[in-house]
């Protein structure tokens, strides 16, 4: 069960963009995207609402490389797993 108030976005991207840039209007700077959202329901977000959402540091979001793990996963932030040997 989950509590506390909730907010749904609907829209096409554009829509939901905007509702989003409202919110960082004033002031909120993170967001929580739940709601047992499918897994297409968040590669479709992914692709078409992201790259219309500025990026913190002002780049557009068109202009990064994926950031990837060792099996092929997207990794979210800039940094990537360091690498560590067993000491067995």
């Amino acid at each position: 069960m989950r509590g506390g108030a909730g907010t749904a976005l609907v829209g096409n991207p554009q829509q939901v963009a905007e509702r989003i840039r409202e919110y960082q209007a004033l002031g909120i700077s993170n967001f929580i995207f739940s709601g047992y959202p499918h897994l297409e329901e968040a590669h479709r977000f992914a692709e078409l609402v992201m790259p219309l959402l500025p990026l913190e540091n002002g780049a557009s979001s068109k202009a990064r490389s994926v950031n990837t793990g060792p099996f092929g996963e997207t990794i979210g932030g800039d940094k990537r797993p360091v690498r560590r040997v067993s000491a067995s």
